[in-house]
């Protein structure tokens, strides 16, 4: 890390102390809280992004700092987050990590939006795990996973996060060639979720479907028309949800793949729900009938 960005060494606050250099003179803050975060190298930039993630949101934040602190590589924040990062902060002088008090606009550049809520984090990225691995590892009893064929927008695999992380969700399972994955965005609307749910990289469809299959599962094509009843089906309790791309829904090959199609009834007021609602209304019907929380 570049020395010029870090914090002085730790102290009793979570704050840099100015104390007289040799001679008398007084030390300059390394890290005065009006100065705007300098520039970054290009080059620097561009090789840490192939193992780290900016990500931007205070339930983001809190959720990285709580389960991995220290993936964290740098944080910038406003001076009115100060107190509700109080901790992590301090975390940050301890272990010489870098933060920097900034502007609003100094924040928008470095989210690439306005809605970061106020702080900003460079955290290292968490590579989706291999299937086998994953099937490897599962404890026993009720598992739910949701294989996300073909969504691509960002706030809506943010929102599905969140859901899966509720409903207490064992896994994201990603296509081999999908090119989803996390960014500040999602992990923003995730609220933390990203944290909670672990992704899982899928080899080819028909193996992906052997190994699920092998190892107990169900998959449930979600359809918006022609599908069993959600509500009147007995669900699996060791079950895949496969969602969709937004728009045109998923493939009527793969659907006629899975072992059920299941349709969530309305009204008809509307053609259907985007993903990110439906899936919310999938997982927790199969948590309520296939594993209800205590």
């Amino acid at each position: 890390m570049d020395k010029s960005h870090r914090n002085p060494p730790p102290s009793s606050s979570p704050w840099p102390s100015r104390k007289p250099a040799a001679g008398g003179r007084q030390q300059r803050d390394a890290n005065p809280p009006h100065r705007p975060p300098p520039a970054e190298n290009a080059a620097v930039r561009s090789s840490s992004a192939k193992h780290e993630l900016r990500i931007h949101g205070l339930n983001a934040v809190h959720a990285v700092f709580a389960k991995r602190p220290d993936a964290i590589r740098k944080v910038w924040l406003l001076e009115s987050r100060i107190a509700a990062l109080k901790p992590l902060l301090a975390w940050c002088v301890k272990n010489r990590v870098g933060y920097r008090v900034v502007e609003e606009d100094d924040l928008d550049k470095l989210a690439a939006s306005a809605h970061h809520e106020g702080v900003v984090a460079d955290v290292l990225k968490v590579e989706p795990l291999p299937l086998a691995q994953w099937l490897a590892k599962l404890p026993e009893g009720a598992q739910c996973a949701i294989w996300l064929d073909g969504v691509g927008n960002p706030h809506n695999f943010g929102a599905i996060l969140r859901s899966a992380a509720h409903f207490g969700v064992g896994a994201i399972l990603l296509p081999e060639n999908s090119t989803l994955q996390l960014s500040g965005a999602a992990t923003r609307v995730a609220e933390g979720g990203a944290e909670a749910v672990t992704l899982v990289r899928l080899p080819d469809a028909h193996d992906a479907l052997r190994q699920l299959r092998d190892a107990g599962f169900a998959l449930a094509a979600t359809v918006v028309r022609d599908g069993d009843d959600l509500f009147a089906r007995k669900l699996p309790q060791k079950l895949v949800y496969v969602m969709g791309a937004e728009g045109e829904g998923m493939g009527l090959d793969f659907a006629a793949q899975c072992d059920v199609r299941l349709s969530i009834p309305g009204s008809g007021a509307v053609e259907s729900l985007n993903v990110a609602a439906a899936t919310a209304v999938f997982l927790a019907e199969w948590r309520r009938a296939a594993s209800p929380l205590p």
